[in-house]
């Protein structure tokens, strides 16, 4: 199979990561507003659950939108795709274990790891834009890190940003 078909795949099946996006940007509204009006505890739980269940939800509203949900098996780009999905779990543990020391770091952390994941997403899809959001998202976390705004800054910005460019991630995937 040729790189171009197998990118191809991937934006098509996974709807150029719109979705994905989507769900995600509603995992960090979520865990903006529980550790806002609830508990940051609980929001660090929140985030890293809900960021583990970003791909199997993802894949029930593909199916809702009556599509394929998952590369068929043996697909080139599987391992990859598998590969930069484990990424984020590693870094929220981390931002966890910092977040003991400094709470306010724990979303700008896990932004950073959030935009750093997006970086093998240029190849798998074949789409530039993945490192412009790979780039705001760490830009975002360092900046947020440096000049502190608020606990949970980070997490509505990235919410923000995730909803913002998951439209344009579906229209990239027709």
């Amino acid at each position: 199979m040729e790189i171009a078909q197998a990118q191809q795949d991937v934006r098509t099946i996974y709807r150029g990561g719109g979705v994905g996006a989507l769900v995600s940007a509603v995992v960090w509204a979520v865990a903006a507003a529980i550790g806002q009006w609830v508990d940051m505890d609980l929001a660090v739980v929140v985030l890293f659950v809900g960021g583990a269940l970003i791909f199997p939800i993802g894949s029930l509203v593909l199916r809702l939108l009556g599509g394929p949900a998952a590369l068929p098996s043996g697909h080139p780009m599987i391992g990859l795709a598998m590969q930069a999905a484990f990424i984020v779990p590693i870094g929220v543990i981390l931002a966890a274990l910092v977040f003991s020391e400094r709470p306010e770091w724990f979303f700008p952390f896990a932004a950073c790891m959030v935009g750093a994941h997006y970086l093998p997403f240029i190849f798998l899809y074949g789409m530039k834009e993945y490192g412009v959001l790979a780039a705001v998202l760490v830009v975002l976390g360092l900046g947020l890190v440096f000049e502190p705004q608020g606990v949970t800054t980070a997490a509505w910005i990235t919410a923000g940003v995730e909803l913002t460019v998951s439209p344009l991630l579906l229209r990239r995937g027709r």
